[in-house]
């Protein structure tokens, strides 16, 4: 049996499979979403760890596994997000901070200013922008008393949450590549920790973790409490969106996955060279197998079920995600409604850390249906934005759209996805593909599987096939256009 963890923004989640793939128990805990400040967004690391434990224990019980009956352990991970510890005594030394945050915004703005942007995006594939680590731990070590000290000295750690949970299970201080590249201060390509980046951010190169292949082992199991797991080695380590593209078996150049998750992630596989990132995209590194390395371009969006949740939790006009979808089909058309889900800024293609949500095109008729299509058509325009860029980057368009995560299940976002792509949007039998993914890496690291079985391992469940006009398409996305600059540069004072 494998364990795969997928340590996510709004939940923790472990999985038991068997060695074929097939699920045989989950458990999912929530996480705890602070909100300190407008734009701040932390979590509680021993809390991660804490839910996390408990997952696996309800996991491993459900499934009825024992000492020896699990061979190796997957972990998927919310990205960017930054944890810093005391290695000696492994208790987080502040809240961490997710990678939604946007204090550092201002600070970004500077180093654009300052002519950093263009090292920053040769040597990462990133862009200046607080959704990444780099800026937070500058954050941490400038605002968290005594915290610039204990780092210099060896006294505190940093690491993204895949290297938190290696850490708390094994006691290394481990991160792979597909994390590392997120953080603005690893050289893609080089393949490693960039001097020049660390310098410029004010960041010890030693607090770092070491960086090791994403199918390899880093570290046997050690954690008091989960003996039943000591000495099972974690074995597949990914950054969530790089583990749903593995997990949607799309291993060739070309092909894609968007994720709907907390945030909508557009990724394509883009072979074993550093892609170019223009403007508004993004390149960072898959996987790397052994010494193989490939890479991927991305885009991202930060509010897609994020959105859905805000319906739910702070307006409290759905009791459920799954309302949505009933809401929104009761409607013939949007009413001229339109919902820029912009509450962490926008990602790709604008990288505005200053809009804000908005919503434009208000009349006295419209209620609670029009508030959960609009939300729901919004994740599908920001899907249309994102899919453009990168056809435009690569000069291909894409034939189909391999679609995951939670929002899968709503019959109506997926057919008005495809609608407004004008492409197939394609559901696999495994809709679970970023646990999927970590759990395949570790089975290949530890040869229980081989990657042609990982990429046989697909099979589609269903195709959604465009049924709009271009006409009708077009109309849409010009008001869908015409919203999101409306939300732009809201929050800029």
């Amino acid at each position: 049996m494998l364990l795969a963890l997928d340590e996510g923004t709004t939940s923790t989640r472990a999985v038991v499979l068997d060695d074929a793939g097939e699920f045989l128990a989950t458990s999912t805990h929530e996480i705890t979403q602070h909100y300190p400040q407008p734009g701040w967004v932390e979590h509680d690391a021993a809390e991660i760890w804490q839910r996390t434990q408990a997952a696996i224990t309800a996991a491993l019980n459900a499934a009825g596994a024992g000492p020896g009956d699990i061979s190796a352990i997957g972990i998927t991970n919310q990205r960017e997000t930054v944890v810093v510890w005391d290695p000696a005594t492994g208790q987080p030394l502040a809240p961490a901070i997710v990678w939604q945050d946007r204090r550092t915004a201002l600070r970004c703005e500077q180093l654009t200013a300052a002519g950093h942007e263009p090292l920053v995006r040769l040597r990462t594939g990133l862009t200046l922008d607080p959704y990444f680590s780099a800026t937070k731990i500058e954050w941490m070590l400038a605002n968290v008393e005594g915290l610039s000290q204990r780092a210099h000295s060896g006294r505190a750690v940093f690491g993204t949450i895949d290297s938190w949970l290696i850490f708390c299970l094994t006691g290394e201080h481990a991160t792979d590549p597909s994390n590392a590249s997120r953080t603005l201060l690893y050289d893609i390509i080089d393949g490693s920790w960039s001097p020049t980046l660390c310098d410029l951010f004010g960041v010890p190169i030693q607090a770092l973790p070491e960086v090791r292949p994403s199918c390899g082992v880093m570290g046997t199991v050690r954690a008091a409490g989960l003996e039943v797991l000591h000495g099972v080695a974690v074995a597949g380590v990914a950054g969530d969106q790089q583990a749903a593209l593995f997990g949607q078996a799309c291993l060739r150049s070309g092909e894609a996955k968007q994720t709907y998750g907390t945030g909508a992630f557009l990724v394509v596989n883009a072979g074993g060279l550093p892609p170019p990132s223009p403007a508004g995209l993004l390149a960072s590194i898959a996987w790397q197998v052994g010494s193989k390395v490939t890479y991927a371009l991305e885009a991202s969006m930060f509010v897609a079920g994020a959105a859905i949740q805000w319906l739910r939790d702070e307006l409290q006009i759905i009791e459920s995600a799954a309302d949505s979808e009933a809401l929104a089909a009761s409607l013939s058309d949007n009413g001229g409604v339109y919902f820029v889900p912009a509450l962490t800024g926008l990602g790709s293609p604008y990288f505005d850390p200053y809009a804000r949500g908005t919503i434009v095109g208000l009349t006295r008729g419209c209620g609670r249906a029009h508030f959960a299509r609009a939300t729901l058509e919004a994740i599908a325009y920001q899907t249309v934005d994102a899919v453009r860029a990168v056809e435009g980057a690569r000069g291909e368009d894409l034939a189909e759209l391999r679609a995951d995560g939670g929002a899968v299940h709503n019959g109506f976002l997926m057919q008005f996805q495809a609608d407004v792509l004008g492409i197939p949007v394609v559901v696999g039998e495994v809709t679970e593909t970023t646990v999927f993914g970590a759990a395949a890496l570790a089975a290949v690291a530890t040869g229980l599987w081989t990657l042609d079985q990982v990429g046989r391992s697909w099979q589609e469940s269903r195709s959604y096939e465009p049924a709009m006009t271009s006409d009708q398409r077009e109309a849409l996305l010009a008001d869908w256009e015409r919203a999101v600059q409306r939300s732009r540069g809201w929050a800029r004072k």
